[in-house]
């Protein structure tokens, strides 16, 4: 048989256990391990096709995972001015009026990554840059993905001037006292009101910048993804890329499932399950139990201190609950947003219910998103229910603060705002917990998204108090959270995140133990070599 990939001169280190393995050398062939031992035994199998990279003593893990991302919209809404470095009004304002001139008479201007926080006091509205942008028609995606700034020229071109009703309870053209619009956009259903005017790009660009994108988490050492959407065109870009070999990761995708569902369309969701090509599959649904915190649309038990957050993303939450059922029913694990406490409650409270209303059992793992806010009580309910826990520790690392002085943390109040992403505690209650970024919120290079679960400073200025640091994951959690959990989260612990005879060979090879590399230092450690299926996707020009 041929090994198409063999490394030597390597220190294989076990997830499970964080220590290295006694073999020095791996051999890959058909995707899966073949072989461990020394470099003598292994080299032996290679034959003068196959790949052989000398590792000079660097460390190879189990390729790893992104629990939770957005690989195609991500490469769309990360497309213009990027505003995620952006801290005060001023930088904005500086940031769009560099790009105003720029550009063309008449075209759109576009930016993502907008920080709340970036308004101070001061109400999130365009008002304060409506001289910069004076006749411009502009969109600025906030950091959260879930609302959108509109400038009064975008809002004119929409034909918006006044408030909407939305079948999403949380979808909001948000207006003044007199009923004007402030530009802020709340939610899917509101955004797409601007967004179906505006602009897109060709088919055959949306597809290439997705493939670049892609290239790029493979450089930084990702070998796989959950894919929470699959919207619009991405199964056939997933499709496309790989029948082309042109896709670096394994994804695992998610399609969503929203208010408004009917019969017909549930039924399409369950038969399109499995669906997919060498490198990606259909494996679950993506629904959503509320919005987010700092736009005032999470689902909390109590309302924030501005009286918002009262309410569930459905606007009856037990339709939600009757096709969860469903779903579990049929096989088909779940994956649903839930921020607020009161939308991570119901959410444990549906799935206990379809499991007590028979199926297939055990083997379908239903999963929380995010999981910002959770009263005590909550963490347990993780482990007894066998529900995944997903995090994505740089939400709070990036976007709060120790001294709760940010957007988040004034909108929950002291108390609340003391249970910031409980990674410890959902990990030592016995939950699965599971480490993402939700790219394009948040950086997606995975050695970030550990540094930043084990040191929990925003990532821009390490000089800053930890958020929380009793909630810190050990460097070894921080691993499993994106090796052996987003295997087990999957259904596929009997083949991925673990190198082992039979196992994937979906590897990230890294230049120095990630386990004794300093917190604060991790995301600067060279990512060598990436190989996804046995294929190389990412080498190292020194390597």
């Amino acid at each position: 048989m041929r090994t198409p990939l063999v490394l030597l001169n390597a220190r294989l280190l076990d997830p499970a256990t964080g220590a290295f393995l006694p073999d020095t050398a791996l051999a890959a062939s058909g995707g899966r391990i073949t072989a461990l031992g020394d470099d003598s035994r292994v080299r032996a199998l290679a034959d003068a096709s196959a790949t052989v990279v000398d590792l000079k003593g660097a460390v190879v893990t189990p390729g790893l995972v992104d629990g939770h991302i957005h690989p195609v919209s991500g490469a769309e809404l990360t497309h213009g001015l990027d505003l995620s470095g952006c801290t005060d009004l001023a930088q904005v304002r500086e940031t769009l009026a560099a790009g105003v001139r720029d550009l063309a008479p008449g075209a759109w201007l576009t930016g993502w990554g907008l920080d709340p926080n970036a308004f101070g006091d001061r109400p999130v509205g365009t008002a304060p840059f409506d001289s910069v942008l004076d006749g411009v028609p502009a969109t600025l995606l906030l950091f959260d993905a879930h609302s959108m700034l509109a400038s009064r020229r975008a809002l004119e071109l929409a034909g918006i001037d006044g408030p909407r009703t939305f079948g999403q309870a949380s979808a909001e053209v948000v207006c003044d006292t007199d009923g004007r619009p402030t530009g802020l956009l709340l939610e899917d259903a509101a955004c797409e009101l601007v967004e179906r005017i505006a602009p897109r790009p060709t088919r055959e660009e949306r597809r290439d910048r997705l493939a670049a994108a892609l290239r790029r988490m493979a450089a930084a050492g990702l070998t796989g993804g959950h894919a929470m959407d699959a919207n619009g065109d991405s199964l056939a870009f997933y499709a496309e890329l790989d029948e082309a070999g042109r896709l670096p990761l394994r994804l695992r995708v998610a399609p969503w499932c929203q208010p408004g569902t009917d019969a017909d369309a549930l039924r399409a969701l369950i038969a399109g399950q499995g669906a997919g090509g060498r490198l990606w599959r259909t494996e679950g649904v993506k629904m959503f139990m509320d919005g987010t915190i700092d736009n005032g649309t999470a689902w909390l038990e109590h309302p924030d201190r501005n009286g918002e957050s009262t309410h569930a993303f459905w606007p009856d939450p037990e339709v939600y609950t009757a096709i969860v059922g469903e779903f579990h029913r049929a096989g088909v694990p779940t994956a649903t947003h839930a921020i607020g406490d009161a939308a991570v409650r119901h959410v444990l409270d549906a799935v206990a219910r379809a499991q007590a209303s028979g199926g297939p059992g055990p083997r379908v793992r239903h999963r929380v998103e995010h999981i910002e806010t959770v009263p005590d009580d909550t963490l347990r309910r993780f482990a007894e229910l066998d529900v995944i826990a997903s995090v994505q520790p740089t939400h709070c690392c990036d976007f709060t603060r120790a001294d709760h002085t940010d957007n988040w943390s004034r909108r929950l109040g002291e108390e609340r705002a003391a249970r910031a992403w409980r990674c410890r505690d959902l990990w030592d209650s016995g939950a699965t917990v599971v480490l993402g970024s939700d790219w394009p919120i948040a950086p997606y290079p995975p050695l970030g998204v550990m540094a930043g679960a084990r040191h929990r400073r925003p990532g821009r200025d390490l000089t800053q108090a930890p958020h929380g640091p009793e909630q810190a994951l050990t460097a070894l959690q921080a691993l499993q959270g994106m090796t052996v959990n987003a295997a087990r989260a999957a259904g596929e612990e009997h083949l991925a995140g673990r190198i082992a005879p039979g196992y994937r060979a979906d590897l990230t090879v890294l230049a120095d133990d990630p386990l004794t590399v300093p917190a604060t230092e991790l995301p600067d450690l060279p990512v060598l070599l990436t190989a996804v299926d046995g294929g190389v996707t990412h080498r190292d020009p020194g390597l």
